[in-house]
């Protein structure tokens, strides 16, 4: 990703329009913290549900399910059944969801790159008075 994709357009558009509204589902379902993970887990290719579910730590077998349904119908993963017992069911990125990965690989590195950083603006912050609290003998607290 380069410094151009933060360009805004000239005028945006009214959030009831159809373009807008399909844009803000879009965005729903990828920028959810269960896809972001999910895309992560398949950049290296091909994964069993339960590998998945294995791998992504706190997620329920329901709402694996159900964002690995909803990433099928926006034709982001491919479902690959192997009629075997018990069933074997494989997931993978189609090309679409290939196109994710620079976008969410870049996300996953910047939380990684500044989780310090915010943990440090976290304490920063809990520490601070809240705002309007008479200030202890003439210290003056700013938010930063």
């Amino acid at each position: 990703m380069s410094l151009s994709h933060t360009a805004l357009p000239a005028e945006l558009p009214a959030p009831e329009t159809g373009g807008c509204r399909a844009t803000r589902e879009i965005l729903n379902r990828v920028g959810d913290k269960w896809s972001l993970y999910i895309v992560a887990s398949l950049a290296n290719g091909t994964r069993r549900f339960n590998e998945l579910r294995r791998g992504i730590d706190g997620i329920s077998q329901r709402m694996l399910t159900l964002t690995l349904r909803g990433m099928e119908r926006d034709g982001l993963v491919t479902r690959t059944i192997y009629p075997t017992i018990p069933p074997r069911v494989d997931y993978d990125l189609t090309e679409l969801g290939r196109t994710l990965l620079e976008p969410v690989m870049a996300l996953v590195n910047w939380a990684n790159d500044n989780q310090f950083a915010i943990a440090e603006a976290h304490r920063r912050f809990d520490e601070a008075p809240e705002p309007g609290t008479v200030p202890a003998q003439g210290v003056v607290h700013r938010r930063r």
